[in-house]
């Protein structure tokens, strides 16, 4: 399943409709949080793991999207206001979020292998 339109809506949420023309609201502040990156959420290489430090620095403009663009056929890039643009959300890990947007769920990466 894929994103037929991906939208900007009121300045601090982005807005998904799928091709089954269901339709997914994420705020940008729990995108960013989420963000899938290695810098953000970390990465396991030759078995071992990098979990890199929270953030100590928060401006408003790291909730800020410059621009989106689409990855291939399976995922978008997403650059924030703030510079930090290393980011591939694929629509699976997409729709993963979804599951708990309602309730702001951080995703567990406890296993990174």
């Amino acid at each position: 399943m894929r994103p037929k339109q991906i939208k900007i809506v009121d300045k601090d949420k982005l807005s998904l409709t799928w091709n089954d023309e269901t339709s997914t609201i994420f705020s940008l502040k729990y995108l960013r949080d989420e963000c899938p990156c290695a810098g953000c959420k970390g990465e396991t290489i030759l078995f071992k793991t990098f979990r890199p430090p929270k953030p100590t620095m928060l401006s408003p403009e790291m909730y800020k999207i410059k621009s989106i663009d689409v990855v291939g056929e399976y995922a978008i890039q997403i650059a924030w206001k703030d510079g930090h643009n290393t980011g591939i959300y694929s629509w699976e890990y997409i729709k993963t979020l979804e599951a708990g947007v309602n309730n702001n769920t951080q995703q567990k990466y406890d296993t990174l292998i």
